[in-house]
């Protein structure tokens, strides 16, 4: 395995141009999973941005120090990366252009851009009254560094802001409350973003139960996976028009032409997009470099979630 320069696999020319400072010392091969392996071994190999987990069996017979992802979520990947492969997410990468998202579906529900795009579609100047974000209560569920993220958007805007992780804590701004807490905190809260990852734990973790819970008029984001909530639920509660959606991520996906959740006024959805913007490629090509770096000085890789 061990060689005088490392060898990189990367998915697309654009983060190959963002590594050159270190190609001098790395072999930079382009390889996006559709052609056969291009080499038996390979130091690090970074994975197509937001490929099925199934793509990973195609690394059954080579050998890797690092199979490193493009981004943050990894369900699925247990199950499909075949034996003797250290997996890396990428945290770092991702949290501000969430984050950033998020603040957007926010603003946009809580101001009624949506009604004010279709209106100027139509022709139509069509002022409305509208809940502000500052002074709202907003509740985090999950509380990672995205939520961190997210909190720290949020603060400026003049918002009350708690927070639920997995187990109750306590840090400098006071109590992160633990995720069983949710039945007795849901019903107080303006707006309620959940950037939680995907467990069995979570999924269908917004179901009826959830929603029924929430108060009327509020406002759900939904930044963590599609899964995490109850799709006929989620479209029950929001056609009845008592709550509102801002949907970054929705269960089928993508959302088949057609769904119901597309025309409903009080419901935004984007096609998961939280990752998808200029912040990502200097921050993946920054985490990248800093792993070849550690796998060139015998150091044990950043971000390491699973070992097969």
């Amino acid at each position: 395995m061990k060689s005088s320069r490392l060898i990189a696999s990367l998915p697309d020319s654009r983060l190959i141009e963002a590594l050159r400072d270190v190609a001098g010392e790395v072999d930079l091969i382009e390889w996006n999973f559709i052609e056969p392996p291009p080499r038996e071994v390979i130091d690090l190999v970074v994975v197509p941005y937001m490929s099925s987990p199934q793509l990973l069996s195609i690394l059954s017979g080579v050998r890797t120090r690092l199979v490193q992802s493009q981004s943050v979520g990894y369900d699925g990947v247990r199950e499909a990366l075949p034996r003797g492969h250290v997996f890396a997410n990428a945290a770092t990468v991702h949290e501000t252009s969430t984050a950033e998202l998020a603040i957007a579906l926010i603003l946009a529900s809580q101001r009624g851009i949506p009604d004010f795009v279709r209106a100027a579609k139509n022709g139509q100047w069509a002022p409305k009254w509208h809940e502000s974000l500052a002074d709202r209560e907003v509740l985090i569920v999950g509380y990672g560094a995205v939520g961190q993220a997210i909190e720290s958007r949020l603060l400026p805007f003049e918002t009350n802001v708690t927070r639920v992780a997995t187990k109750e804590r306590s840090d400098s701004r006071g109590t992160v409350f633990g995720i069983d807490s949710l039945p007795e905190l849901l019903p107080s809260f303006d707006v309620v973003i959940v950037g939680v990852p995907l467990t069995e734990g979570t999924t269908h973790l917004i179901d009826d139960a959830f929603l029924s819970l929430m108060k009327d008029g509020s406002l759900l984001v939904n930044i963590s996976r599609g899964k995490v909530a109850d799709t006929d639920a989620l479209l029950r509660h929001a056609t009845s028009g008592r709550i509102r959606l801002a949907l970054d991520v929705t269960d089928p996906e993508p959302l088949p032409p057609g769904h119901p959740l597309f025309a409903l006024p009080n419901v935004l959805i984007t096609p998961h997009v939280g990752g998808a913007s200029s912040a990502m490629l200097p921050r993946m090509a920054r985490l990248t470099t800093e792993q070849l770096s550690r796998l060139r000085a015998g150091l044990i890789p950043l971000n390491v979630v699973i070992e097969s």
